[in-house]
């Protein structure tokens, strides 16, 4: 049970560890995003029933010293970065020259 509940991920999540979306366990293993099949490396916080992604405005910085953010609308789908295959491994065997 708990191989099925670490590959689902959930509907919503940040990486701001004051937010109540913030899942420190989930977290311990890379989570990428696919946005508009695009994979994104700067997303602060996704929801996937709502179609948004939340990502650095370069390196803007509010009062409190977070960075700001832009809320960018399409399709979301996150999936584990392990390694192993599966959905997330786009950057293998691109390198090879022959």
């Amino acid at each position: 049970m708990t191989d099925e509940t670490e590959k689902a991920l959930p509907d919503r999540l940040s990486l701001d560890p004051r937010s109540p979306w913030f899942d420190s366990d989930i977290l311990q293993k890379p989570v990428g995003i696919r946005f508009n099949g695009q994979e994104k490396t700067n997303v602060q916080e996704y929801c996937v029933s709502e179609g948004w992604i939340k990502v650095a405005a370069g390196r803007s910085r509010d009062r409190f010293g977070n960075p700001m953010t832009i809320t960018l609308k399409g399709k979301v789908e996150p999936y584990r970065e392990d390694g192993e295959g599966g959905e997330g491994g786009g950057g293998e065997g691109e390198a090879s020259e022959g």
